[in-house]
C-alpha cells in the first residue's frame, strides 16, 4: 500500500524550540518542538515505507493582511498580535489599514471571511516571514526528510502557501478567499490529485487548531471529488505530532472529534506499523 507523509507547516517559527542564539520563533506552539522530534523519529524509522513526502511551508510577506504593520487602531496606535477583527469593528472606525486606500478591499475581504463562518481575521504575530530563519524547517524534520531523500533517492515535495498578502491561508490546499487574479490563493488540484493518489495518507504538523486542521477539513471536502472512491478512512492523523495554538485547545479537541466521525484514524506516531 503507498503512504504519502503530508507534513503540514513543520517550520521553526511554529515550534516552542529551546533559547539559543538571537533567533527565536515568533509563534510557538506548545509542545510543537515534541511533536517534530516525534515525526522526525517516525521517518527514521519508518521512512522506507514512506513513498512520498509533501511538506507544506507557510510562506509571508511582513506586510500581510494578518499581521500588525497592516493595521492601527482608530487613534492611529499599533495593533498588537493576537488581536481578532471584524468588519463591523473596522466599519465602526475601531480598527483602520493603515493604507486608507485600501479600505474597501479590507471591508470586501472581511464581509466575505466572516460568510463562510471558518474564522475570524486574527493578527498574529509577524511570522514565517520568507527568507527568515523561522520559515525554515524545524531541524530535526528536515535532517529526518534529507536522510529519506538519500535513501529513496527521491525528492520531497514542497507547497508554499501564504505569500498573497490580502487572504489569509491556513490551509495547503486554498486560501480561505481565494483571490481571482492569484492562482496561487485558488483550489489545489494538482496537489488534491497527489494526495489522492495514496493508500494511505499521514497527516502531521502545525498547528492542529489552525493550518492542519484548516488543511484536512478542505481535504475531505474536495478529495471525493478529485479522486473518485476515496474517503476518509485512508487518512491518518499523527495526534502526538501535532499541538493547539495555546488558547485554541477547544479548536483542536473539535477538529479531532470532527475528523474521527468522519471515518478518519487518528494514531499515535509511535504506535503506528506501516
Amino acid at each position: 500500500m503507498s503512504v504519502h507523509l503530508l507534513a503540514i507547516d513543520p517550520q521553526n517559527d511554529f515550534c516552542d524550540l529551546p533559547a539559543e542564539g538571537a533567533a527565536a520563533p515568533t509563534l510557538p506552539v506548545p509542545g510543537a518542538h515534541a511533536d517534530m522530534q516525534r515525526l522526525a523519529a517516525l521517518l527514521r524509522m519508518q521512512g522506507g515505507r514512506i513513498g512520498k513526502i509533501t511538506v507544506t511551508l507557510d510562506s509571508h510577506q511582513r506586510y500581510d493582511i494578518a499581521h500588525p504593520p497592516f493595521w492601527q487602531r482608530g487613534d492611529g496606535s499599533d495593533v498588537p498580535p493576537f488581536t481578532p477583527i471584524t468588519a463591523a469593528e473596522v466599519r465602526a472606525g475601531a480598527f483602520a489599514p493603515r493604507d486608507a486606500q485600501a479600505l474597501p478591499r479590507v471591508l470586501a475581504y472581511l464581509d466575505a471571511l466572516e460568510t463562510q463562518g471558518r474564522y475570524t481575521l486574527m493578527v498574529w504575530p509577524v511570522h514565517c516571514e520568507i527568507g527568515s530563519w523561522g520559515h525554515g524547517v524545524h531541524a530535526d524534520v528536515l535532517a529526518a526528510c534529507g536522510a529519506w531523500q538519500a535513501r529513496q533517492l527521491r525528492a520531497v515535495h514542497h507547497v508554499f502557501k501564504g505569500m498573497n498578502p490580502w487572504t489569509e491561508h491556513y490551509s495547503a490546499v486554498q486560501a480561505e478567499v481565494p483571490n481571482p487574479a492569484d492562482p496561487a490563493t485558488a483550489l489545489n488540484t494538482r496537489l488534491l490529485e497527489d494526495l489522492g493518489r495514496a493508500g494511505l495518507l499521514l497527516i502531521a504538523g502545525e498547528a492542529s487548531s489552525h493550518c492542519v486542521r484548516a488543511t484536512t477539513e478542505h481535504i475531505v471536502q474536495h478529495l471525493p471529488r478529485i479522486a473518485p472512491g476515496w474517503n476518509a478512512s485512508r487518512l491518518v492523523l499523527l495526534t502526538d505530532c501535532m499541538s493547539p495554538v495555546a488558547g485554541f485547545e477547544t479548536q483542536h479537541t473539535a477538529f479531532l472529534d470532527a475528523m474521527r466521525a468522519q471515518g478518519a484514524q487518528l494514531a499515535n506516531s509511535s504506535q503506528i506499523s506501516l
